[in-house]
């Protein structure tokens, strides 16, 4: 008699296969092992970590710097003399390497799903060890060490941990290199935080509540006394945490309604002359999808282009900041070598004329030394549609586009004479000629002798040197006198200084009430996100300067507005949703409460 042994089948395990075989390159089920993970891999599986906490706090760092793309590539346009567009590669980059690690951290945890407690127990001794570690890294091995199951062991690939190291040593020198030539930057994270930080709140308690039902189930199943204590102390820790978070969390925002201070005036930065890349892609696709819903065909049709672009400080992009009904104009000044006051901010004109057409043995000369027959011959507008700075000279239509390329470089008396019939204040900062240059005793003179001659009522002009301040006080008393740097209140009124032009870093929230209550009036720059100008709404500052004024004119009310009674009992999202779509219809907030209501 045959006696017929059943062969042994193997379930198939092609998500396990997969994970397995992409972060350790262990596609066989016999390369696979349950065995404890070492010390050498448990460290780098922590180095894993930290590289991911790093990328986060970089990503988050460059999303919101948003605002401050133009000022970045002026910096290394200072620096190589060259311009260019520095934030795309930063940003590819750091995209990629984010998304790389965030990859290998999703397989090292759903590896780690199918660990178990003495490899996951080590971890949590070696992490204690450790004086600090962010909630990100926290969260993580929470999720982590909630996923015991039937034990695998962590073995990160050679060509991973290369990887890793190279994302690691990337980001560290880039972080170095940002804090030596941009350090101020880095003041917009604590200022962004007071706009996320609700949002980023509900989301961390969403997530982890969503843990707790892993983390009860992982409990009841633990053999160990020690590893269920061990799990719960730490959960609810974090979860304690979360919920006396709000008690830290400072905002503008959360305020009484009738607290809210009027609208931020806006000054037009050098006219109207950015449309970032972000918000260019979202007008494309918006005006695309609407073109093709209207059986127009794909893609952006003829009314795609945008009225707000125009090369910076040159009549059309004045007048199109006038159209945007700003409340200001504010410009780059220096002197010509006859003494005539015109808009520049290089010190060259290589970037912004054509130079090196008309004029190729001076191209590196400073514009100071040139007089107004020789600037007027120069052509100020071309350069913006043959580089393109914004990627967005596909949106300005044939006529845009020759005006555009017909403009020249503009003077002073100009910019005041268009700013004289719809009363507009104007702020400049004038650039004293260098060393050699025949007005640089008479510079300022000169400018005083461009504003009177303009016709623009004094009382609207902002003056901005601090030379010979006092004589152009007795000279021109009607003028405002403003400061480029933050001083006392004392030295403020000793000088006679009723307004400052500050960046939007340099002035908290006391600050402006302080100086509010002084009769200082403060304008921060530069301004060209919403979010920002909501929390400096929120923060009584009375007006901002903006390079982007077709965005702020949208905005109608704060983001988000919290009245402090409900920050007491938690952030409500109903309230924050419903304020942020205050532009929104009626039926459409009506709707909106359905879904929430329907949600609870």
């Amino acid at each position: 008699m045959v006696k017929h042994q059943p062969l042994q089948v193997y379930e198939r395990q092609l998500c396990l296969s997969c994970l397995t075989g992409i972060y350790g390159c262990r596609w066989k089920r016999y390369q696979r092992s349950h065995d404890d993970t070492t010390k050498w891999e448990l460290l780098w599986s922590l180095l894993l970590l930290f590289t991911f906490c790093l990328l986060l706090v970089w990503f988050y760092f460059w999303w919101e710097a948003h605002n401050d793309y133009n000022e970045f590539n002026w910096v290394l346009y200072e620096r190589s003399g060259e311009w260019s567009d520095g934030t795309v590669p930063i940003l590819a980059t750091t995209a990629a390497g984010f998304t790389y690690i965030a990859f290998l951290m999703v397989s090292a945890s759903s590896s780690i799903h199918r660990g178990h407690a003495p490899t996951l127990a080590n971890m949590l001794f070696v992490m204690a060890g450790c004086e600090q570690f962010s909630s990100v890294s926290l969260a993580r091995f929470v999720l982590a060490l909630c996923h015991v199951a039937v034990g695998q062991q962590l073995n990160l690939h050679w060509l991973h941990k290369i990887g890793v190291s190279a994302a690691l040593l990337t980001t560290v020198v880039a972080v170095i290199s940002v804090n030596q030539v941009w350090g101020e930057e880095w003041d917009v994270v604590p200022i962004s935080l007071q706009a996320t930080g609700p949002f980023l709140h509900i989301g961390a308690l969403a997530a982890v509540t969503a843990l707790s039902w892993i983390v009860a189930s992982q409990v009841a199943r633990a053999e160990k006394t020690r590893f269920q204590v061990v799990v719960l102390l730490l959960y609810l820790s974090m979860l304690l945490g979360l919920y006396l978070v709000p008690l830290s969390i400072t905002s503008p925002c959360i305020m009484e309604r009738s607290d809210l201070k009027p609208r931020p005036k806006v000054i037009g930065h050098q006219g109207a002359p950015m449309v970032e890349l972000f918000w260019s892609i979202l007008v494309v696709l918006r005006l695309g999808i609407t073109h093709e819903a209207k059986g127009q065909g794909k893609g952006p049709g003829p009314a795609t282009h945008c009225p707000d672009l125009a090369p910076e400080n040159t009549l059309v992009s004045f007048q199109r900041a006038l159209q945007m009904e700003v409340t200001g104009l504010e410009a780059d000044v220096a002197i010509s070598v006859d003494g005539v006051p015109f808009l520049m901010r290089d010190r060259t004109l290589c970037r912004t004329t054509d130079v090196e057409k008309v004029f190729p043995d001076r191209r590196t000369e400073d514009a100071s030394f040139f007089n107004w027959t020789d600037l007027r011959q120069l052509n100020a507008g071309k350069w913006f549609l043959e580089d393109d700075p914004f990627w967005t000279v596909h949106m300005l239509s044939q006529a845009e586009r020759w005006l555009v390329a017909n403009q020249s470089v503009c003077s002073l008396q100009q910019l005041l004479v268009l700013a004289a019939p719809r009363n507009r204040t104007v702020v400049f900062r004038l650039r004293r000629p260098p060393a050699g240059h025949p007005r640089r005793h008479s510079w300022i003179n000169d400018t005083l002798e461009a504003v009177r001659a303009a016709g623009l009522p004094l009382s609207l002009v902002m003056w901005t040197p601090d030379e010979d301040r006092e004589r152009v006080r007795r000279a021109a008393p009607e003028l405002l006198q403003t400061s480029l740097r933050k001083r006392s209140l004392q030295t403020l009124q000793q000088q006679g200084i009723s307004r400052m032009l500050l960046r939007y870093n340099q002035a908290s929230t006391q600050d402006l009430r302080e100086f509010s209550e002084s009769n200082v009036s403060v304008t921060l720059h530069t301004v060209n996100e919403p979010w920002l100008y909501s929390v400096l709404w929120c923060s009584g500052v009375p007006s901002v300067s903006s390079e982007a004024p077709q965005l702020l004119k949208k905005l109608a009310a704060p983001a988000w507005l919290m009245v402090q009674d409900e920050r007491m009992r938690s952030y409500n999202p109903e309230q924050i949703m419903l304020s942020a779509a205050v532009r929104r219809s009626s039926r459409d907030v009506n709707i909106m409460k359905e879904k929430l209501i329907l949600l609870r």
